[in-house]
C-alpha cells in the first residue's frame, strides 16, 4: 500500500492512547505527552480531518492523585481510583484543546451502550453531531461503574467499536511498541517489524504476546482483537509507539512507521458488524458440518435440521453465537426462536416446525440477512 496515496483519503481518525503512553511508572500523567498529544491532534483538525479520541489513563491518573504506590488489585479500589482520576484527566484535556482554539466534549461509554442496538445508534448520532459542530469527542471506558471493562477488557477493543460506530477511516493505537513484530523484541532481538497486514491470520494472531506494562491492561492481542474489529468496519488501523516525537503528523505525511492493518474493501455492512462484533450474544447454537457449509461457502439460512444443541437462554430477536462441532464460533446471527423452542425442532425438517410447536413463525431459525459470518 503507498501511505501517502492512502492517507489523501482521510476524513476522520479516532485515536487511541494507553496509559503507558500517557502516565509515568509512577502513575502520575505525563504531562508532556499529554501536551504533544493535544498539539498534534488540534494540528490535524486544522488540516480538515476529523478526530476522535479514545483515552486511557482514568485509573493511571488517580493512581497518582491518590498517591498510590502501584495499581490497585480490588474491584472497587480500581473504581475509585478510575472516579478520581477521570475528572483530572478530563481537566487536562480541555485546558490544553482549549489553548490551540478547540473544543472537547467528553463521551464516556460501557460496554453495554454498544451491545444494545438503540443505544448504539443513539451513541451513533452523538458522535456524528459532536463532529459536525467541530468537537473533538474523547471517549473513556466508564470505568468507575463498568465491571466488565476492568475486570476483563481493554480501550483497545473500545476505540475499534468506536471508529466503527463513527464510521473512521482509520484508528491509530498509541502503544508503548512500535508496532506489531514477528515475534517478541523484548526476548528476541532479530524480531522483524511487520509494516504491512492485508489479512489477519492465524500466523499474525501467534505473534501476539500477552499483557504490556504493569499501569495497563491492554497487550498485542488486545490490538490484534481490535485490528479485527475495525478492519471489519472498513476502517484501517495503524499501532505505532506513543512515545515518538510528532508521530501522529508522521503517519498522516504518508510516512512507514508502525504497522498499518488495511481496512477490508467489502466491509460487513454496519447492523451485520454489530450483529458480529458490538452485540453480546445470549446463547449460542451448536450445527453440524452440513450446516456450516450451507452457511459459510453458500452464504444460506440457517435451518433447524442443521442444529445439534441450543445452549443459554435466550429469547426470539436475541443475538446468538452460531458454533461449529470444532467448538468455533464461526458467525453471530439475530434468532427467529426462543431457546426451549429450538431445543424441540433441532435436527428436524423446516416442514414438521408446527407439528412439534403448534405453530410455525418462520421455516428458518437464522436468515442469512440477519447473520454475520466471521470467515
Amino acid at each position: 500500500m503507498n501511505r501517502k496515496e492512502y492517507v489523501k483519503n482521510i476524513k476522520r481518525i479516532v485515536v487511541k492512547v494507553g496509559t503507558s503512553t500517557l502516565t509515568h511508572s509512577t502513575g502520575l500523567l505525563n504531562l508532556n505527552r499529554i501536551e504533544s498529544l493535544a498539539r498534534q491532534l488540534s494540528n490535524i483538525h486544522n488540516r480538515g480531518i476529523e478526530v476522535i479520541l479514545v483515552s486511557s489513563g482514568a485509573i493511571g491518573a488517580g493512581i497518582g492523585k491518590l498517591g498510590l504506590k502501584q495499581k490497585p488489585s480490588t474491584l472497587p479500589e480500581k473504581q475509585a481510583a478510575a472516579a478520581v482520576g477521570q475528572g483530572a484527566l478530563l481537566h487536562m484535556y480541555e485546558k490544553l484543546f482549549s489553548e490551540y482554539g478547540k473544543i472537547v466534549g467528553q463521551i464516556l461509554l460501557t460496554r453495554e451502550d454498544i451491545s444494545h442496538r438503540a443505544r448504539f445508534l443513539n451513541a451513533r448520532n452523538t458522535f456524528f453531531a459532536l463532529l459536525e459542530q467541530g468537537v473533538i469527542p474523547i471517549v473513556n471506558e466508564n470505568d468507575a461503574i463498568s465491571v466488565d471493562e476492568i475486570k476483563f477488557g481493554d480501550n483497545d477493543t473500545l476505540s475499534a467499536m468506536v471508529a466503527s460506530v463513527a464510521e473512521a477511516d482509520l484508528l491509530i493505537i498509541l502503544s508503548d511498541i512500535d508496532g506489531l513484530y514477528d515475534s517478541n523484541p523484548k526476548t528476541n532481538p532479530d524480531a522483524k517489524l511487520i509494516q504491512y497486514v492485508d489479512e489477519i491470520t492465524q500466523e499474525i494472531e501467534d505473534s501476539a504476546g500477552g499483557a504490556g506494562s504493569n499501569l495497563g491492561t491492554g497487550g498485542m492481542i488486545t490490538k490484534i482483537n481490535a485490528a479485527k474489529i475495525a478492519t471489519y468496519s472498513g476502517s484501517s488501523m495503524i499501532i505505532i509507539n506513543g512515545s515518538t516525537d510528532n508521530i501522529l503528523n508522521h503517519i498522516l505525511d504518508g510516512e512507514d512507521v508502525g504497522t498499518l492493518f488495511k481496512g477490508k474493501t467489502h466491509p460487513l455492512q454496519a447492523r451485520k458488524h454489530w450483529m458480529a462484533f458490538s452485540a453480546t450474544p445470549n446463547g449460542h447454537i451448536i450445527i453440524d458440518d452440513g450446516a456450516e457449509k450451507a452457511l459459510m461457502k453458500n452464504h444460506k439460512s440457517l435451518l433447524p435440521k442443521g442444529i445439534l444443541f441450543a445452549n443459554g437462554s435466550f429469547n426470539k430477536g436475541d443475538v446468538v453465537s452460531i458454533i461449529n462441532t470444532s467448538n468455533q464460533i464461526i458467525a453471530h446471527g439475530i434468532s427467529n426462536y426462543d431457546s426451549e423452542e429450538i431445543k424441540s425442532i433441532k435436527g428436524l425438517d423446516s416442514s414438521l416446525i408446527e407439528e412439534n410447536l403448534g405453530y410455525k413463525t418462520y421455516d428458518v431459525v437464522i436468515h442469512a440477512n440477519n447473520m454475520a459470518l466471521f470467515k
